[in-house]
């Protein structure tokens, strides 16, 4: 899966709890590199699942947002991740 890889599901996660969030707030939050940044918001906007708005008046600030499918595809995946260390008991 798409979200799978650890720093892309933590995008994911960040992008869930907030309407948009700005790639410099992103990079420090995650304490990426603007290179590996980049290379996870390829990858999730390639699938669908993030837009990316450029600033009118800074081109160089971009928004991200999680789209309606990538909403649903991180939900199906956090999910599966709880399914799996579920307890067999419950």
């Amino acid at each position: 899966p798409v979200i799978h890889p650890t720093h892309r599901l933590r995008i994911c996660s960040v992008l869930a709890a907030v309407t948009t969030v700005e790639t410099a707030v992103l990079k420090e939050e995650l304490d990426l590199t603007p290179s590996a940044l980049s290379k996870q918001i390829t990858a999730l906007v390639d699938a669908g699942y993030v837009n990316q708005d450029r600033s009118a008046a800074d081109s160089r600030r971009v928004w991200l947002s999680l789209t309606k499918q990538g909403q649903k595809a991180y939900r199906a995946h956090v999910h599966a991740l709880k399914e799996i260390v579920a307890d067999p008991g419950d």
